[in-house]
């Protein structure tokens, strides 16, 4: 027993003299460390850049909104957190929809301590002593759907404002709340800031897009903090973790212009704890966007669209018809004036069918557009060498060996001789097939003769002077997502089908690559890369006034097509035939309504199949004027009607009232522009 009180008294004796050494030699420097605060910088965000059309109107803005947050300390303590999420729980109202069932059952364990530690038993815990992971995964696993629904809506509030405060890193704010946040709230909140450690009020930004569904499925969404899948992409360029990112077309594909430079604090803090925060550097919101769209040719192409497709579905055989595409172009520059795309579908919600923008489908899906393309193909032709400007084939109905007849749609008037020209103007089929055969070295002289081209080389040779158009290549949009098309399988076809890829009734295209296609024939043969950023612009003034050019995205050549000046001018000379000869096909640009447009172009109709059932694409390029293009579109009508069903044209409906259109605002600015000029002449 003495032995024992003699060793208690040795070790208290080594205690008071190492509190003392602490106490005396080091006790200074304790307290020096314990004083000591650090100065830590944080970047917080700032507003997204501003997005205007071509004519400088504004299209998408921040409208500020006021926001809670929550700034964590360098030293996590639960205890504290919970707490100030309580007191902050009782003044404000925050949403618990984000409240996953994983988070309740932490939330409970951490409520309810001892019940969670009699979750588990002693045997359970020496078992896995060292691994408190997978023993709390038990007590995890153990909570019951009863012992969940204890938890009160208070206690949901408090989740979910806790839930906010744990979500981020230490010195680095999170948004708590930053939606619908009241006057009241806001004013509580700041009244009480002394007891709401960590807790501060200021202005976030909400994206606003002012034109309502109009270039919605182009123009983008943000995210309301960072992609868990990309997380690690971005916290690495310096974003936090509730930044907002663009996350669809052109707010993703322009973050880095449009997120700024943040706003950079200076957090001093003292044991972990803020302090004080001094602002660094002011910080610049993020560099505006002007877009080569003009917003009211678009909303009036929007509005066309919707009226054309609601006014032929009551029409017989349209019951597969819920979309069609424009897509306008400056044949010159590659600038996309307007992209537009409405599909017609059933919303069960609403119980009815509405419309809903799919611009994207402009170049994010793609079509077999029928005789449209036969511009391309004469013009393959010259440029081959199959045929030279002028040439004259025989349209017939062409008979092969093993396979079905093949013919134009006025073969029903008997054999004629036509030229290329003419070729173009009627829409003949059987010219452009011979132009196929002609490139595989082949003549058609007479009926059930053996097709004997090598048609691996013929679609090669195809498909390569289609490239030169920008049909099944990539048009180079400054956007993510762009489809070249389905290419149709070569092997498995049989050899008469290479001949329908001359119609356009092989490959499939979107209706973007045919605005580029037309516009490469329009501009005398030059395919412009297609964009729809004009400029890039530092943020403007308080008063408005757009900021100066950082960087102007100008016009590029990607090619120019091998065919001669002569040659492109016969086949734009036959385009404008199509639109004002008598045998054209789309001579509806003759009437008095277009005829100042002096529009040139190809009609193009397709046999498919969708949904199992025989189907016709519609579809139109054009040009205009003709001798001074100032404009090329294209116009893409899928399932326009049903095999043996009632056929309709609305295809050109929707092309001349879009061609009118354009032409209808141009004079209506120039009238605008010439009011104003008296006016300042007066003044």
């Amino acid at each position: 027993m003495n032995m024992l009180f003699f060793v208690v008294f040795i070790m208290f004796s080594m205690l008071i003299l190492r509190l003392g050494y602490v106490q005396i030699v080091n006790g200074e420097d304790a307290k020096r460390e314990i004083d000591r605060t650090e100065d830590v910088t944080v970047k917080t965000s700032v507003p997204r850049g501003l997005i205007y059309d071509r004519n400088y109107n504004p299209v998408v803005e921040n409208k500020p909104q006021k926001a809670i947050t929550y700034t964590a300390p360098n030293q996590f303590d639960q205890k504290k957190t919970l707490e100030t999420a309580r007191t902050l729980a009782k003044i404000i109202h925050k949403d618990t929809d984000k409240i996953t069932h994983r988070d309740k059952v932490d939330f409970w364990l951490m409520l309810h301590p001892e019940e969670a530690k009699a979750k588990v038993t002693n045997k359970e815990i020496e078992k896995y002593k060292g691994k408190e992971s997978e023993l709390y995964k038990l007590q995890r696993d153990r909570v019951t759907e009863e012992e969940l629904e204890t938890l009160t809506k208070e206690d949901l509030e408090v989740l979910a404002i806790y839930r906010e405060f744990t979500g981020g890193y230490a010195l680095d704010p999170q948004f708590v709340k930053n939606n619908d946040v009241t006057l009241e709230e806001y004013a509580e909140v700041n009244e009480h800031l002394g007891m709401l450690p960590g807790v501060d009020t200021t202005t976030d930004w909400e994206r606003i897009y002012l034109f309502g569904d109009t270039l919605r499925s182009i123009l983008g969404n943000v995210t309301t903090g960072l992609p868990v899948e990309k997380l690690d992409y971005y916290e690495s360029r310096g974003y936090s973790r509730n930044d907002r990112v663009g996350k669809s077309y052109i707010e993703l594909q322009y973050e880095d212009v449009l997120r700024g430079q943040k706003e950079k604090v200076k957090n001093i803090t003292k044991s972990g704890e803020i302090l004080e925060t001094i602002p660094v550097h002011e910080g610049e919101r993020g560099k505006d966007l002007v877009l080569t769209i003009d917003m009211e040719l678009q909303q009036e192409i929007d509005k066309i669209l919707e009226e054309e497709i609601r006014k032929t579905k009551a029409k017989s055989g349209t019951r597969l018809l819920d979309r069609a595409f424009v897509t306008m172009i400056d044949p010159f520059t590659g600038e996309i004036l307007a992209m537009s795309g409405k599909q017609y579908s059933y919303n069960e919600k609403e119980g009815k069918y509405i419309f809903s923008d799919f611009a994207s489908g402009n170049f994010t899906t793609a079509y077999v557009p029928g005789s449209a393309v036969k511009g391309a193909t004469v013009l393959t032709g010259y440029m081959s060498g199959a045929i030279s400007p002028g040439r004259i084939l025989r349209d017939e109905v062409i008979y092969l060996k093993d396979t079905p007849p093949k013919k134009s749609w006025f073969s029903y008037r008997g054999p004629m001789q036509l030229s290329d020209h003419q070729a173009i103007v009627r829409s003949s089929n059987a010219y452009m097939f011979k132009i196929a055969m002609l490139m595989g070295g082949m003549t058609y002289t007479q009926p059930y003769q053996k097709l004997t081209i090598d048609k691996y080389q013929v679609f090669n040779d195809l498909r390569y002077y289609f490239s030169q158009f920008g049909l099944g290549v990539r048009t180079g949009l400054d956007l993510p997502g762009e489809q070249i098309g389905f290419k149709g399988n070569v092997d498995t076809a049989p050899g008469g089908t290479t001949l329908d890829f001359a119609i356009g009734q092989f490959d499939s295209f979107t209706p973007l690559q045919l605005a580029q296609y037309v516009s490469t024939i329009a501009n005398g043969g030059y395919r412009m890369q297609t964009h729809i950023v004009k400029e890039i612009r530092d943020p403007g003034d308080e008063k408005g006034n757009i900021g100066p050019i950082v960087q102007e995205i100008k016009p590029k050549v990607l090619n120019r097509i091998d065919a001669s000046d002569y040659q492109i001018k016969n086949v734009q000379n036959a385009f404008y035939g199509v639109f004002h000869e008598a045998n054209g096909t789309g001579v509806v640009f003759n009437g008095p309504d277009y005829k100042s447009f002096h529009a040139a172009g190809k009609t193009g109709t397709a046999e498919t199949v969708d949904q199992g059932t025989g189907v016709w694409n519609l579809s139109l390029v054009g040009y205009a004027p003709f001798q001074n293009p100032e404009v090329a579109m294209s116009v893409v009508v899928p399932s326009a009607y049903v095999k043996g069903g009632a056929e309709n044209n609305v295809n050109m409906e929707i092309g001349t009232r879009v061609m009118k259109a354009y032409f209808d605002l141009k004079e209506k600015r120039a009238k605008q522009g010439n009011s104003k000029d008296e006016e300042e002449e007066q003044e």
